[in-house]
């Protein structure tokens, strides 16, 4: 591939979130989208038309025919479907969670690294820009409180809201603490599904960090934010606003003297952000920002999350109908 060539990419799933990678990668200079492909024929050519490209009726039309794939598939279709693209020498961007289980997200790792192609795992918080101001000053942080809280809709209904929503949090606690979880600590209920609709966990690393991580497509209110603390300082972030503010300790004592800064954060838009990294790592065979082993991480700590709460509710003889359980 030459250095001016476009990378040729095709989206498969087009509902909520594959209709959005297909407007992005319109958007991105270095990427043609060259197709969509959807089980729902009528879905697929309303999103081609929308965003002036063709649909693939087949997905081994393209073979040979793309360098790379977004995966937006319904979640328990994560794995077959990546593997098959990466078994056609196609790189491959896979939604979160990236796979149903461990053993299909080992399947996807094993297939990207069979075939010598680029896995990327859509973990979108990664690239707020909320994040990616924080990362550069991060210095052994002790103490995480998050909240993803959401109000009612009915997407991602097939899983419980630990792989919905609690997932990105886990994926970034892991990123910015670079530990071992050595305890969880977890309690959820459905609410309106069958499935887990809020959650929280109480979550202890190797290092002895401690974050409370709360999640909620229930509430009345919508609200994305973390802070942390770390030795003399205080760092919060909006990733709804996509900022973040650091406050400091200038002169501690019985009349402390604070700083305050509003940290630089790129004015970009997380998933143009996301897909242009991928397209890039495609061009490149750079090491994806979140690779497969940080997917599976992220998918690993969920796991386990779920697993306190089935233990939780068992304890207390809470009825749950959730079928997701830790492989």
């Amino acid at each position: 591939m030459s250095a001016a060539a476009r990378v040729a990419v095709a989206v498969v799933g087009v509902g909520e979130f594959g209709r959005n990678h297909a407007r992005v990668y319109r958007e991105i200079e270095d990427a043609e989208l060259v197709g969509v492909f959807d089980r729902d024929a009528v879905k697929a050519q309303a999103v081609a038309a929308e965003f002036g490209t063709d649909v693939i009726g087949d997905l081994n039309q393209l073979r040979g025919r793309v360098a790379a794939a977004s995966v937006a598939v319904p979640t328990e279709a994560h794995g077959e479907t990546g593997c098959r693209l990466l078994e056609m020498g196609i790189d491959v961007l896979v939604e979160k969670p990236m796979a149903a289980d461990l053993r299909q997200a080992d399947a996807l790792i094993e297939a990207a690294k069979k075939n010598k192609r680029i896995l990327q795992v859509g973990h979108v918080e990664r690239f707020n820009p909320a994040v990616m101001a924080v990362e550069p000053i991060v210095n052994r942080p002790l103490f995480f409180e998050v909240h993803r809280l959401g109000v009612f809709t009915a997407r991602s209904l097939d899983v419980d809201v630990i792989y919905d929503l609690m997932i990105h949090d886990l994926d970034i606690l892991l990123a910015l603490v670079k530990e071992q979880v050595t305890e969880v600590k977890a309690v959820g209920i459905p609410v309106l599904t069958d499935k887990v609709d809020i959650a929280h966990a109480r979550l202890e690393f190797s290092g002895g960090a401690v974050a409370n991580v709360t999640a909620s497509r229930v509430s009345t209110e919508r609200v994305r934010k973390m802070r942390f603390f770390q030795q003399h300082e205080y760092i919060s972030l909006d990733y709804a606003r996509r900022d973040a503010l650091r406050v400091g300790v200038k002169k501690p004592g019985p009349q402390p003297e604070f700083g305050f800064e509003k940290l630089a954060a790129p004015a970009v838009e997380p998933l143009h952000a996301e897909l242009a990294a991928f397209v890039d790592s495609v061009r490149s065979r750079r090491e994806p920002r979140v690779n497969g082993a940080a997917g599976r991480a992220a998918l690993e700590l969920a796991g386990r999350v779920m697993a306190s709460i089935h233990e939780h509710a068992e304890r207390v003889q809470l009825a749950t109908h959730s079928t997701n359980r830790p492989a």
